[in-house]
C-alpha cells in the first residue's frame, strides 16, 4: 500500500506528542507499507516531498485548498488537522483530543478558532477519522460527525520510540544545572494545560516531606503563555535529544505528569518504559499503573509525589505495572491498527 503521511508538525520548533507519533508511524511502518513523507521528516528514512513555502505560509495554502496532497498514493493520512485536501485517494485525518473545547482558557483564541474551522474543514472533505479512545469518538459524533467516519484506533500509539538512554549525555545536563543528587521528573511543552505552575506548588509542599530535599527536574520547550517563575529546587533544562530524555527518565525517582486533560498521555508510558514510578492525571495511556492525582488538588499531587518517590513497596509495584502495561504500547501494533483503517477505507 502506498501510503502519503503528512508530516508537517515535524517543522516545528516543538514538535510535540504529534511529532512523537509521526516518528512511531514511521518506524512501525517498517516493511509494512511503501510510506513517503509530505511537507517534514527528513532523515527518518522514507522520501519526503517538501515545500518551498515555510510552515505558517502552507497551513494557509492547505486550509483555502490552494495547495493539495500529491497524487500517486492509495491513502493520505495526517498526523493533526493541518493538512491538505486529497481528491484522488481516501484521507485519513488523526484527532488526538478535543482538549481546546474542554479546557478553552488552556489555549490561545485563535488557536481554537482554526481547530475548530480545520475539523470543519476536513469533515467536509469527507475524512475518516482515526482516534486514540471511545470518548473522543463520541465526542466527535455527538457533534454531528458521521459515525461510519469515525475509528477508534487501539493501540493508536507506542511507547518503544525512545533510542538507548545517553547517560553521559544525562549526566552533562544535569551538572549544568547543579543537579547532583537524585531527582524527580517532569517532562511537558511549558504551556498553561500541562499544569506546570500548580506541579510546582505540589513539590514544594511534598519536598520537605522526602527523605532528603531532592530537586524537580522540568524537561521540555517553551510553549505560549506565561514563563515559569523560579522556584527553590526547581531546574529547568529545556528540551533536550531523545538519548538524553531516556537517560533523565531512567535516573529518576519517580516521573510526574499531572496535565488538566490529555487525550492520551506519552510521558508517562516513555517513563514507565523507563522503569521509573509515574505519578499522573488519570488518562487512558497508563492503564491505571500510576500513582493517580487530581489535577486541580496541590495536596493530592504532593501526597502523590512523596509515595512514588519514597515508598519503596510501592515504587515497585509500579515499576512492574508500568512495564507491564508499556510492554501492551509498541509502534508495530499501532501501526498495525492504522494499517488495518487504510485498508478498510481504500475498499
Amino acid at each position: 500500500m502506498r501510503v502519503l503521511l503528512v508530516a508537517q508538525q515535524l517543522r516545528r520548533a516543538a514538535p510535540g506528542g504529534i511529532g512523537t507519533y509521526v516518528r512511531g508511524l514511521v518506524q512501525g511502518l517498517d516493511g509494512l507499507a511503501d510510506l513517503t513523507l509530505l511537507a517534514g521528516g527528513e532523515g527518518l528514512g522514507p522520501p519526503v516531498i517538501d515545500s518551498r513555502l515555510p510552515g505558517r505560509l502552507l497551513t494557509r495554502a492547505w486550509d483555502a485548498g490552494l495547495v493539495r496532497a500529491p497524487t500517486g498514493f492509495d491513502v493520505v493520512h495526517a498526523a493533526a488537522l493541518a493538512t491538505p485536501a486529497s481528491r484522488h485517494a481516501p484521507f485519513v485525518v488523526a484527532v488526538h483530543d478535543l482538549a481546546w473545547r474542554a479546557l478553552p482558557e488552556a489555549f490561545p483564541r485563535r488557536g481554537r478558532r482554526w481547530h475548530e474551522a480545520a475539523l470543519r474543514r476536513a469533515a467536509e472533505r469527507r475524512a475518516t477519522f482515526v482516534v486514540p479512545t471511545t470518548s473522543t469518538a463520541d465526542a466527535l459524533t455527538a457533534d454531528g460527525l458521521d459515525p461510519r467516519r469515525v475509528r477508534v484506533v487501539d493501540p493508536m500509539y507506542g511507547a518503544d520510540h525512545l533510542p538507548p538512554a545517553d547517560h553521559a549525555g544525562a549526566a552533562d545536563v544535569l551538572a549544568r544545572a547543579a543537579v547532583d543528587s537524585p531527582y524527580l521528573l517532569t517532562v511537558a511543552t511549558l504551556e498553561p494545560r500541562k499544569n506546570l505552575p500548580r506541579l510546582i506548588e505540589a513539590f514544594a509542599r511534598a519536598r520537605p516531606l522526602l527523605p532528603e530535599p531532592w530537586p524537580l527536574v522540568v524537561v521540555g520547550p517553551q510553549g505560549w503563555g506565561e514563563e515559569l517563575r523560579p522556584s527553590p529546587g526547581v531546574v529547568l533544562t529545556g528540551p533536550v535529544p531523545d538519548g538524553v530524555l531516556a537517560a533523565l527518565y531512567a535516573g529518576a525517582r519517580c516521573c510526574a505528569y499531572v496535565p488538566l486533560l490529555e487525550g492520551w498521555g506519552l510521558p508517562a508510558v516513555e517513563a514507565m518504559a523507563a522503569c521509573t514510578p509515574v505519578v499522573a492525571t488519570a488518562m487512558p495511556s497508563t492503564g491505571g499503573a500510576v500513582v493517580e492525582v487530581d489535577p486541580l488538588d496541590t495536596a493530592s499531587i504532593a501526597e502523590g509525589l512523596v509515595v512514588a518517590a519514597s515508598d519503596e513497596r510501592r515504587r515497585a509495584e509500579l515499576v512492574t505495572a508500568g512495564l507491564l502495561r508499556a510492554g501492551e504500547l509498541t509502534w508495530s501494533a499501532a501501526a498495525r491498527a492504522h494499517l488495518a483503517v487504510w485498508e478498510e477505507v481504500t475498499g
